[in-house]
C-alpha cells in the first residue's frame, strides 16, 4: 500500500475522495520522480546507442574510438553538458582539443545544449597551448622566467636560430637555422631538454643542433621569451619540479576531456597524465585510423595503448557514418584493414543513397588535369553543381599547379587552402613586433625588427656595434647606448635617434598600461606616429598593392576591435597571445577561403575534418600516394601512415568519388613512367584499368 494511501486511511478512515486524492499524489509522485529520466530520454533521443552510451559514461577513464564522420562534437558537447546537469560544476571540466576554432566552437554548443539560463562559470575549452599559457602566467617565474614573457612566432624563432648559431660559431652551411629548429622542435615535443639533448644525438648534425639548442634556450630566457613548443616543454618542467605546481592544477579539475587524441604528440600525454593522476576522470575521443600527423610529432600509440596507460579503461566505438554511402565506406574500410596495429572497427553508412565511385587512369599528369577539369566545369556549367561542393585533394604542395592552369583556362573560379596566414604578412609582423616590444621591453629579437622600420636614422652598423657592445657589459641595447657615445663608437645624431625611439615606446607603453581597453585606438595612434604608410610606400611602387597592404594595416586594428570586444579583461599580452596561437594553426584563414564560392584544392593534410559532395584525388601514384619518403623508408610505420592519409582523403567524400593517377609524369623535362599506388591494388585487388587519355577507366 502506497504511503500516502495509508496515511490518509489512518488519519481520518474516509471515504472514496480522500483516496482518490491520495491515488493521484501517488501518481503525481512517481511521475515526478520518472521525469528527469524521460527528460534524459528526450534530450539523448537524437543520438544512436554508442553515442548515448559514451554521453553518460561520466566518471573514470574512457576511451572513445569515433570513426570518421560518426558525429564525435555532438558526443563530446552532450557529455559535458550531461557532466554539468550530474552536478559538476562548470569551471571544473577541462575539455582540450587542437585548435582555437574547435574550442570555440565546442563551447557554443555547450552552452546551446544547457540552454540560455545564465552561469556565472563555464568549462575551460581550450587548445593544449592555450592551457599551457595560462598555467605559465600564473607559475613560469619558478623557471627563471618574467610574468610578462613573449610568445616568438616562427619569424622570431628564426632569428634566435640564427644569433645560437653564430654564438657557437657553427656556419649555416654546416647546419641552417630551419634544420636547428626542426631538431629543437622535435626534441621539444618529446620531453628532451637542452641538458638531455646531447645524450638524444643520432647523427653529427643532431650533435651541433644540441651546443645551438642550449645557446638558443638561454637566449629566449635572456629575453623573456619562449617559443610555441616551451609552451608545453616548460608546463611538463614546472609539474615535474615543483609538485606543489602540479597539485594546484590538478585540484582545479575534477574531469578532463581530449579531443583527436590520436595526434597527440610525447609532451601532451605527458601533461595529461599528470594532470588526471589522482582522479583518473579521463575521457579521450580520436580514431587511430586517422592519425596522420606522425612527422610532426603525434604518436598513434597513445591512443593504441590507452587501455594499458588507464588501467580499467571503457572502450565505446562509434561506427555509423552520417557523411559518405555506402561505397565509399567499403573501400576506405577495405583499405585501413590493411593496417595491422588498429584498433578493429567498421564504419557502417547511414546514409542509404547511390553514388559514384571511379577510377581513372590518364596519359600523363597533363592529360589527368585536363580531364578533371573538364569534368568540374562540365558538373558546373551543364549540372548546376555548386563549385564550393567540390574539392581536388593532392599529397603534395607541388601538385596544384597544373591544375590551376587548366581551371584558370576554363575561367572557374578556385582557391587554394593553406597559403599564407594573415598574421604571416611582413606588415603584420612589424606591428606585432611593436607591440611584444611594448609589452616585453626585454625582447630584443622583435626590437632589432622594428628598431629602423620605419627608417629613423638607425643603421645597420650602430645597431651591430650595441649589439656587441650589450654583450659585452651584459645589458640590454638601449642601456649600451651611453658608454658607446662616450667612446665614440656611434655618432650623436644615432644616439639622439635611438633617445627618440626609446621615448616613443615608453609613452605607448605607459599609454597602453593605463588604458587596456583603448587598445585599437592607441594602436592606431601608434601607426600613425610612426608613419608605417611611408614603409608600405617604400616598399611597394605599385599602387594597387599599396593599397592592399594598407587595407591588412586597417585589418589588423579590425582584428584589435574585435579582441577587445569579446575578452572579458583585455590586454595588450591577451591580444599577443591570441594572435599567436592563432595564427599558427594550419590554415588560420580557413573559414573566410570555405566560405567562397569556389572549387576547394588543398593538400589531404589540409582537409582533415572537413567534407565535400564530390572529391577528387589526384597522383594516385608510388611516390606520390604513398610519398616518396615513406616507400624509401620502407618501415611498415611509414606506410601505415600513408595508408591512414589515403583513408582520410577517401572520408571526405560524401556523395561521389573519383581516384585518378597517370601512367607517366615529367621529370627534367623527360617523361618517366609511374607505377599505379599500392593502395589501388588494396581496394580493387587487379582490376585496375589501363590508361584512356579520355577520360575511360572503370565505375566501381
Amino acid at each position: 500500500m502506497a504511503f500516502s494511501e495509508q496515511r490518509l486511511r489512518d488519519d481520518s478512515g474516509t471515504g472514496r475522495n480522500c483516496l482518490a486524492f491520495a491515488l493521484l499524489t501517488d501518481r503525481w509522485i512517481a511521475f515526478s520522480r520518472a521525469r528527469p529520466d524521460q527528460s534524459l530520454m528526450d534530450r539523448l533521443a537524437h543520438l544512436n546507442p554508442a553515442q548515448r552510451d559514451a554521453v553518460l559514461t561520466l566518471s573514470g577513464p574512457l576511451l572513445i574510438l569515433a570513426g570518421a564522420g560518426t558525429g564525435k562534437t555532438r558526443v563530446i558537447t552532450h557529455r559535458i553538458a550531461e557532466l554539468i546537469r550530474g552536478g559538476i560544476e562548470p569551471d571544473r571540466i577541462l575539455s582540450v582539443t587542437f585548435t582555437n576554432k574547435a574550442a570555440k566552437e565546442m563551447l557554443e554548443r555547450t552552452q546551446a545544449l544547457l540552454g540560455s539560463g545564465r552561469r556565472q562559470k563555464k568549462p575551460l575549452i581550450s587548445t593544449f597551448h592555450s592551457y599551457c599559457v595560462r598555467v605559465l602566467r600564473q607559475e613560469i617565474e619558478a623557471l627563471g622566467y618574467p610574468k610578462t614573457f613573449t610568445i616568438y612566432d616562427r619569424g622570431d624563432q628564426e632569428s634566435a636560430a640564427r644569433k645560437a648559431l653564430r654564438d657557437v660559431k657553427i656556419a649555416e652551411t654546416s647546419l641552417s637555422p630551419g634544420d636547428l629548429l626542426a631538431v629543437i622542435s622535435r626534441w621539444k615535443m618529446t620531453g628532451i631538454t637542452p641538458q638531455l639533448s646531447g645524450r638524444n644525438c643520432e647523427n653529427d648534425k643532431e650533435v651541433l643542433a644540441s651546443s645551438a639548442y642550449r645557446k638558443y634556450q638561454n637566449n629566449l630566457r635572456a629575453c623573456g621569451a619562449v617559443d610555441f613548443d616551451d609552451l608545453l616543454l616548460l608546463t611538463n618542467q614546472l609539474f615535474d619540479e615543483f609538485p606543489e605546481v602540479l597539485d594546484r592544477q590538478q585540484q582545479r579539475f575534477d574531469h578532463v576531456q581530449i579531443d583527436e587524441y590520436q595526434d597527440t604528440n610525447g609532451a601532451q600525454f605527458e601533461l595529461v597524465e599528470a594532470l588526471v593522476r589522482k582522479h583518473q576522470n579521463l575521457c579521450v575521443v580520436g580514431d587511430d585510423d586517422q592519425s596522420i600527423y606522425g612527422w610532426r610529432g603525434a604518436e598513434v600509440s597513445h591512443i593504441l595503448n590507452f587501455q594499458q596507460h588507464f588501467k580499467g579503461a571503457k572502450v565505446i566505438r562509434l561506427e555509423d557514418n552520417y557523411r559518405c554511402t555506402a561505397r565509399i565506406l567499403e573501400l576506405a574500410n577495405k583499405l585501413v584493414k590493411k593496417n595491422r596495429d588498429r584498433h578493429d572497427k567498421t564504419l557502417r553508412a547511414y546514409r542509404e543513397l547511390g553514388s559514384s565511385v571511379r577510377f581513372r587512369q590518364f596519359e600523363d599528369e597533363q592529360v589527368e588535369a585536363e580531364n578533371v577539369i573538364r569534368e568540374i566545369a562540365f558538373l558546373i556549367e551543364k549540372k548546376g553543381v555548386a563549385p564550393q561542393d567540390i574539392c581536388i585533394l593532392f599529397r603534395t604542395n607541388e601538385q596544384p599547379r597544373i591544375f590551376e592552369s587548366e581551371l584558370r583556362r576554363q575561367k572557374i573560379r578556385y582557391v587554394i587552402m593553406g597559403s599564407q596566414s594573415f598574421f604571416d604578412k611582413r606588415e603584420i609582423r612589424d606591428i606585432l613586433a611593436y607591440l611584444k616590444v611594448l609589452d616585453n621591453p626585454r625582447d630584443e629579437t622583435s626590437l632589432l625588427r622594428i628598431i629602423n622600420v620605419p627608417a629613423r636614422g638607425i643603421g645597420d652598423t650602430t645597431v651591430e656595434t650595441l649589439l656587441k657592445r650589450a654583450v659585452r657589459m651584459g645589458c640590454s641595447l638601449f642601456d649600451a647606448v651611453p658608454s658607446a657615445l662616450a667612446e665614440k663608437e656611434i655618432t650623436p645624431r644615432a644616439a639622439e635617434a635611438i633617445a627618440r625611439f626609446r621615448r616613443l615606446l615608453d609613452d605607448f607603453r605607459a599609454q597602453l598600461q593605463a588604458r587596456p581597453g583603448d587598445l585599437p585606438n592607441i594602436v592606431s595612434q601608434l601607426l600613425e606616429t610612426i608613419d608605417y604608410a611611408s614603409e608600405i610606400q617604400k616598399q611597394y611602387a605599385n599602387e594597387d598593392m599599396q593599397m592592399i597592404r594598407t587595407e591588412i594595416m586597417d585589418q589588423m586594428v579590425d582584428s584589435l576591435r574585435t579582441y577587445t570586444a569579446q575578452a572579458e579583461e583585455p590586454s595588450l599580452s591577451g591580444y599577443l597571445e591570441e594572435a599567436l596561437l592563432v595564427g599558427r594553426e594550419e590554415d588560420s584563414d580557413k573559414d573566410q577561403k570555405l566560405n567562397q564560392d569556389a572549387v576547394r584544392l588543398m593538400t589531404i593534410h589540409s582537409a582533415k575534418g572537413l567534407e565535400f559532395k564530390r572529391v577528387y584525388l589526384v597522383g594516385m601514384e608510388e611516390g606520390l600516394l604513398p610519398h616518396k619518403r615513406s616507400v624509401e623508408a620502407d618501415t611498415a610505420t611509414a606506410i601505415a601512415e600513408e595508408r591512414r592519409l589515403t583513408y582520410v582523403a577517401i572520408t571526405r567524400a560524401q556523395d561521389h568519388l573519383m581516384l585518378t593517377w597517370a601512367a607517366a609524369r615529367k621529370k627534367w623535362g623527360k617523361k618517366k613512367l609511374s607505377i599505379p599506388s599500392r593502395f589501388l591494388r588494396e581496394m580493387l585487388g587487379d582490376e585496375l584499368p589501363e590508361a584512356n587519355p579520355s577520360a575511360g577507366g572503370s565505375d566501381h
